[in-house]
């Protein structure tokens, strides 16, 4: 599925099934951070974002504060690895992020991966359950069951990250939802490119903050206690 913006999306750059960890030492995750075709927070400023909904910098966020707050899009029936379907409205009283990856994904999204395992690492085990990540697949036909349960188990979010599945049209009415791009490479169709954002949903289920894919833990740990109190 086309994204509305190409310059919003990210393309990997090795084919799907070549190993890659995300436990990195600090020295060279910095290095890979680096190195990386980053996302600034000036990109939000060309991503359609949902609901037409804008972006600014404001003092007091470490993510860019999105205008007017509206209720997050729905997830529709997407469900995770073991079957059960997922609603965002389960997560009320929660701040919940929400990001798009793929399993195979060779860069972006074990490296954004890794810095959310390190954000819930941060906040410890008791603050950690004040949020709920979600995954949404933007690959319907390598992000299978078996190929996410692995994927989480890899980099230690078994439970701790509900990664969204579904078949080619329920993911693409979400992504339609959501403003996302995924395009699969017409050269190479084991690599897709897609949009890279994390989105933050406030306790009351409203759209409020967006961080980019270099984002580091600090912001979103600087940032739950406002997701909370909206």
């Amino acid at each position: 599925m086309a994204g509305e913006d190409s310059g919003t999306q990210r393309q990997s750059r090795q084919p799907r099934g070549v190993p890659l960890s995300v436990f990195f030492p600090m020295i060279a995750l910095a290095a890979v951070v680096a190195t990386v075709t980053v996302l600034l927070f000036n990109h939000s400023e060309s991503q359609p974002l949902p609901g037409d909904v804008h972006s600014r910098s404001v003092t007091g966020f470490e993510g860019q504060l999105l205008s007017p707050r509206k209720p997050a899009p729905p997830v529709g029936d997407l469900h995770n690895y073991l079957g059960e379907r997922v609603s965002l409205a389960n997560y009320l009283g929660k701040a919940v992020f929400v990001t798009f990856l793929y399993t195979h994904c060779p860069d972006i999204c074990p490296l954004m991966t890794a810095q959310l395992h390190n954000t819930l690492a941060a906040l410890g085990p008791y603050r950690s359950r004040q949020l709920q990540i979600v995954a949404i697949s933007v690959d319907p036909g390598g992000d299978t069951r078996a190929t996410v349960a692995e994927f989480l188990k890899a980099h230690e979010m078994t439970g701790r990250m509900k990664y969204l599945i579904g078949n080619a049209e329920e993911l693409g009415a979400v992504w339609k939802a959501w403003n996302v791009g995924s395009t699969i490479d017409a050269t190479n169709p084991e690599l897709v490119a897609h949009t890279a954002l994390i989105y933050g949903i406030s306790a009351s289920g409203k759209l409020t903050t967006i961080y980019p894919e270099n984002f580091q833990p600090q912001q979103i740990i600087h940032d739950l206690p406002k997701l909370l109190q909206e």
